[in-house]
């Protein structure tokens, strides 16, 4: 359930903050108050795609905020999978922050990825947005919906058949590819021989090169080191006027002398000497690294050849030397394959063949599911249709299975086929049904689904669409049985939806200090029949106006109290 929403510097929102209730929760407002921006402020922090103007213009950030209480165990596994902490109350803060080029994710405090908040997102409420109910026009849609209403019995096998078919795919397209006849096997055959012979005749040793291309930069640059190195040695020895080593004997000489003197002059004594101790180890080790400092052309032309050699197959195979001797076993095994081609060929071609048959043993069972699934999405859709105010509606789900055109969901095409009113022919539903028929097709689907789902927060933006009089009171009426069972968050522009409200709340737009600001307020009785007055679009609220608010009020209360 979400019990609040809290928005800060959000387009036209600096700051609000709204706490729904249980049933229906209706959100009504002039045209251009705001209303989008409540309810697509919901689906922001759900995740979705932020515009670059949603921060109010001179904030530095938008914040949205849900509050939810955790009152589903399936919601409290997933959190703790993701090691989440859930509050002693059971409530999960769910918090996004909007900056330019980036969003910061929270739960309970705790930053998370936008995967894990997708994990959660589709357990905690359904969204249906504006324009969602046009999604049933597309026929590739139908196969969708008809499989959400057996997800524990279809899910299972439809990951299955994704896994075989995806097998299946890359099998086949390996074969394609490796359609080879007798000419191009034999060059096939005769370059990889090459290809492995000039691997092997390298005798690779896996770290070679790096320990080659340290040797030949030391060779390269000997000149270079033994000028330094003898420098070095010439100016901390003892055989030059200004060399370290003597003068630092000289000093030593000198403090020594008067040290007699002056018992403090110890510790300088001893710290001169260690200098001149170490000063002198230098300088041997130093004359040692000349003495061993070599050149060899012969042994140079070796490295400079290997090491060229080395490069060259790192450049042509793979970039390490490990990654060209791994190569080269794999290309002993393609030797391997080519060498008995037809036997190959063979074996894939049964694997093939299998993996074909366990997809169509997969697709049976899916289709089997479904053929269940159409009849009971019939039955209730008709039934629910009817509540709505098709009397005499038709509705078949039309099934068409073909075993040689599968995909990865399987290999039915399935079609909404629906007449609304008598006498009609039964066709497509996307070629018949109108907007307000839409609506009111994807309100009946919805309410359905809530009777087998878990989710117990179910949001509508404008579901009237395309409706009014008789029909979109028994909307109202199929939206207050909705209400019954779940938490119902609904903007609306009609009266007679508004009236069902169990809490009704209203989006205004104003100016202040010459800013404009959306504000939502939640409405008590009598401003609620205000409201309802507004929504039947008088110039005033005359007493015949709130007479009618006042009835609409009188017969939705006796409808959810029936």
């Amino acid at each position: 359930m979400l019990i609040s929403l809290h928005l800060k510097n959000l387009a036209l929102v600096e700051e609000t903050e709204v706490f729904f209730t249980e049933g229906l929760n209706i959100l009504t407002g002039e045209t251009g108050a705001g209303k989008s921006i409540i309810i697509g402020s919901i689906n922001l922090a759900l995740g979705a795609k932020a515009e670059k103007d949603i921060i109010r213009s001179g904030a530095e950030f938008a914040l949205i905020e849900l509050t939810f209480l955790a009152d589903n165990p399936e919601i409290i596994e997933s959190l703790e999978k993701m090691e989440l902490s859930i509050a002693e109350d059971g409530l999960i803060v769910l918090q996004r922050k909007i900056m330019p080029g980036r969003s910061i994710l929270r739960i309970n405090g705790e930053t998370i990825t936008a995967a894990q908040l997708k994990n959660i997102a589709g357990k905690l409420l359904d969204l249906h947005g504006q324009h969602e109910h046009q999604t049933l026009l597309k026929a590739a849609n139908h196969r969708e919906i008809l499989d959400s209403f057996g997800q524990d019995s279809l899910f299972p096998l439809k990951n299955e058949l994704k896994e075989i078919y995806n097998e299946y795919r890359t099998l086949s397209v390996k074969l394609e590819e490796e359609g080879l006849d007798e000419n191009e096997r034999k060059r096939e055959i005769d370059l990889l021989e090459f290809e492995v012979r000039e691997i092997e005749n390298a005798s690779l040793i896996i770290g070679e090169d790096e320990k080659i291309e340290k040797e030949y930069q030391k060779m390269n640059n000997a000149g270079k080191i033994r000028e330094a190195v003898a420098f070095a040695h010439g100016i901390t020895g003892y055989d030059r006027t200004e060399s370290a080593g003597l003068l630092i004997g000289r000093a030593l000489k000198e403090i020594m002398a008067v040290s007699v003197v002056d018992d403090d002059l110890a510790a300088l004594s001893e710290q001169l000497n260690d200098i001149d101790g170490l000063l002198n180890d230098f300088n041997r080790s130093a004359a040692d690294y000349l003495t061993s400092l070599e050149f060899d052309d012969v042994k140079f032309n070796e490295t400079e050849t290997r090491l060229d050699q080395l490069n060259y197959l790192k450049k042509k195979y793979q970039n390490t030397v490990e990654g060209i001797i791994n190569l080269k076993e794999e290309k002993k095994k393609r030797l391997e394959v080519l060498a008995d081609y037809e036997n190959y060929r063979v074996l894939m071609l049964e694997k093939q063949l299998a993996l074909k048959e366990n997809i169509i043993v997969k697709c049976q069972k899916i289709s089997a599911i479904r053929k269940k699934l159409k009849h009971f999405l019939e039955e209730n859709l008709i039934k629910a249709l009817i509540d709505l105010n098709f009397p005499d509606v038709r509705f078949e789900v039309a099934i068409t299975s073909e075993e040689e055109n599968f995909t990865v969901d399987g290999f039915d095409k399935i079609v909404f086929m629906i007449a609304p009113n008598p006498g009609e022919e039964i066709k497509a539903l996307n070629q018949i049904a109108s907007g307000g028929e839409l609506s009111r097709i994807m309100l009946a689907l919805k309410t359905i689904k809530a009777g087998i789902d878990d989710k117990k927060t179910l949001i509508f933006d404008e579901i009237d669409t395309g409706i009014s009089g008789k029909t979109a009171w028994k909307v109202a009426e199929r939206l207050g049985i909705l209400a019954k069972g779940h938490q119902v968050i609904c903007i609306t522009h009609l009266s007679q939806i508004a009236a069902m409200a169990d809490a009704h709340f209203a989006i205004r737009k104003e100016v202040v200090n010459a800013r404009t600001l959306t504000q939502i307020e939640k409405l008590n009785e009598k401003e609620s029949i205000n409201e309802l007055g507004r929504l039947l679009g008088t110039e005033s609220l005359t007493d015949a106006v709130i007479k009618n608010a006042l009835e609409m009020k009188e017969l939705a209360y006796k409808f959810k109290n029936n």
